[in-house]
């Protein structure tokens, strides 16, 4: 079988000559998109999270709200169902991690619950991996987020909407107290990702839209020996639009690090994805749709790019290289979006700066800028307005985007029950005789009674809709229609009418930015 869809791991790669060379191919073949897809079947319901194992990417865990997470080996050579179904989650799972070394999967999700599943045992009796889930019930509503340590097995972070992230280490037994391994905080948080190299470092996101570069030696421990919450960087995600009064901040749903750990993507609820360096507060880039992956124009009214009604996560990517130039979103456009990344010092050189009084008067080409108070500066970071190439295949919402480290492939997964696996050529190592991707468009039609009732239900919390029996149903002819009423609510939602933000007058500070703003950055550069 020919292999010319595996880049090999990226330490393979030593002359300059050979990372250039393996620069231009990846680019050749990106240019040309990924038309060929084929489903992946196996969960029941709308899938919100995938991860792939550290590595070279063999197993792919999947998750949502079947309450199963399902594992996929991509080292089969025709890969079409999942190996291993792992069980134990009462709740729609919302993250899945693997651990340092592979061993473990951890999941949570709305239960409030975060279950580890030990691999090496799983592997033995497969057909029965539910007695290897432990379980951590310290937390009191859905979990966000899980950053597994980059080194330890045993040692995670978790994220949740009961504004705390929790340090969980097995090789502590009972050291740590539950005070010496909580960091809380005045809203929810919404991610946590731990830095790729760095092992002390780690990232936050919450629904205020604070995204923060914490240090675990200042974050937890005996409370006397902590320091501003942990926080060495608070970088800038309020918004300042020409001809408003007050700034927005949009909520800072999901985060992500390169696996160099140089860059962070954040993705914004009614907002684009934005992609920040670790080492610099301001934003350098922003991924829109505002042009086709052609260079044409997205004519008005047409839909492209935009984030307003679920839960997004991004990820970056570049098989076969050092690095990850290329950064990927699910839209809900029902497409999923990549974005080839400029070199960082190119985006800071091109990144624009205006001084407050001068903001209004500025024709720059955006109305946009992000801002740390009314009085502060606007930076306006460049905007990647034309996406490589755009993911088809999708009947609705895509919320998880996921380039794989080797294979050239990328997962993109949503409200449907199914993902989809998209390839540049028709076989690959692991995937054969795939189809051309349908690149057409599903509009979303007008509303019906019955979508308008399925959404008050889906408000009220009530039961989701039975089938003749009884039970759920989970049949994608309801799911999809409640989203596609979800859409008519709320797609284009503008963030300044949404997420106003003001100074909060009873604040101390003379700085007309948010207070948490004064905290110091540290040199991390040498990371």
């Amino acid at each position: 079988m020919s292999r010319g869809n595996y880049f090999g791991p990226a330490d393979s790669v030593n002359s300059t000559a050979s990372v250039r060379a393996r620069r231009d191919t990846l680019d050749r073949v990106f240019a040309a998109g990924f038309p060929y897809s084929r489903k992946l079947e196996g969960h029941k319901s709308c899938v919100n999270t995938l991860t792939f194992s550290s590595g070279d990417g063999r197993w792919l865990a999947s998750a949502g709200d079947d309450l199963h997470v399902q594992l996929w080996d991509f080292h089969q050579e025709d890969i079409h169902s999942p190996s291993c179904s792992f069980f134990g989650p009462r709740a729609n799972v919302m993250v899945v991690a693997f651990s340092a070394s592979n061993r473990y999967i951890l999941s949570g999700g709305a239960d409030s619950i975060v279950c580890k599943y030990d691999m090496s045992l799983a592997a033995i009796d497969a057909g029965n991996p539910r007695n290897y889930c432990d379980q951590y019930r310290q937390h009191s509503d859905m979990v966000r987020g899980i950053a597994p340590h980059p080194y330890q097995d045993e040692v995670f972070l978790s994220a949740s909407d009961d504004g705390r992230i929790l340090l969980h280490d097995g090789r502590a037994k009972n050291r740590l107290t539950r005070a010496q391994s909580t960091l809380q905080n005045n809203t929810e948080f919404t991610d946590v990702r731990s830095h790729p190299l760095v092992e002390h470092l780690f990232a936050t996101s919450d629904s205020h839209g604070k995204v923060c570069l914490r240090d675990s030696r200042m974050a937890f421990g005996p409370l006397v020996n902590r320091t501003r919450e942990g926080i060495v960087r608070i970088y800038n995600t309020k918004l300042s639009k020409k001809g408003s009064s007050y700034l927005s901040n949009p909520e800072s749903s999901s985060i992500t690090f390169d696996r160099q750990g140089t860059r962070l993507g954040v993705t914004m609820l009614h907002f684009k994805p934005t992609i920040y360096s670790v080492s610099d507060p301001h934003p350098i880039a922003i991924c829109s749709g505002r042009y086709r992956p052609d260079g044409s124009p997205v004519p008005p009214g047409e839909r492209s790019y935009s984030n307003s009604c679920t839960m997004k996560h991004g990820s970056f990517g570049g098989p076969g290289l050092a690095t990850d130039e290329y950064f990927s979103a699910g839209s809900d456009d029902f497409r999923g979006y990549v974005w080839k990344l400029p070199d960082t010092a190119e985006m800071i050189e091109r990144r624009q700066m205006i001084i407050a009084d001068d903001w209004e008067a500025d024709d720059s080409l955006s109305d946009i800028g992000f801002s740390e108070g009314q009085r502060a500066p606007r930076y306006v970071p460049v905007d990647l307005s034309r996406p490589a190439f755009q993911l088809n295949g999708h009947k609705s919402i895509v919320n998880s985007t996921l380039i794989h480290p080797s294979f050239l492939h990328i997962l993109t997964s949503g409200v449907e029950r199914h993902i989809i696996l998209h390839a540049t050529t028709e076989s690959s190592p692991c995937a054969l005789n795939m189809v051309r991707t349908d690149t057409n468009v599903r509009n979303v039609p007008d509303a019906t009674p019955e979508d308008h009732e399925r959404f008050i239900r889906a408000l009220r919390g009530s039961h989701p809709m039975l089938n003749e029996e009884g039970e759920e149903s989970g049949d994608e002819f309801d799911t999809i229609p409640l989203f596609d009423q979800i859409l008519r609510h709320e797609a284009d939602s503008d963030v300044f009418a949404l997420r106003q933000w003001k100074r909060d007058p009873n604040s101390d500070s003379n700085s007309d930015s948010d207070s948490d703003s004064d905290t110091d950055d540290v040199q991390i550069s040498e990371y």
